[in-house]
C-alpha cells in the first residue's frame, strides 16, 4: 500500500464532505461566540467557538491544498 488508497470514496464525495464540515466547524464556532447555547461562562464559550473556527478554516486551506 502507497498510503494514497481512499477506499474507493469518489473524489467529489470526499469534497462535498470537506465543503459541508467546514461550513459545519465554522457556522457552529460562531453559535459558541454568539452565545447561541447560553453557557455560562463567556470565557468557555469564546475559546471552543475560536478553536472551531480556527479548525474549520484549517480544514478549508487543506481542502484547498488538496491535503485531504
Amino acid at each position: 500500500m502507497t498510503g494514497n488508497e481512499n477506499n474507493g470514496t469518489p473524489k467529489g464525495g470526499r469534497l462535498a464532505f470537506g465543503i459541508l464540515m467546514v461550513i459545519v466547524y465554522l457556522c457552529v464556532g460562531l453559535l459558541f461566540i454568539f452565545d447561541i447555547f447560553r453557557i455560562d461562562n463567556n470565557a468557555i464559550s469564546y475559546t471552543v467557538g475560536g478553536i472551531l473556527i480556527v479548525y474549520g478554516i484549517w480544514r478549508g486551506y487543506r481542502l484547498y491544498r488538496g491535503w485531504n
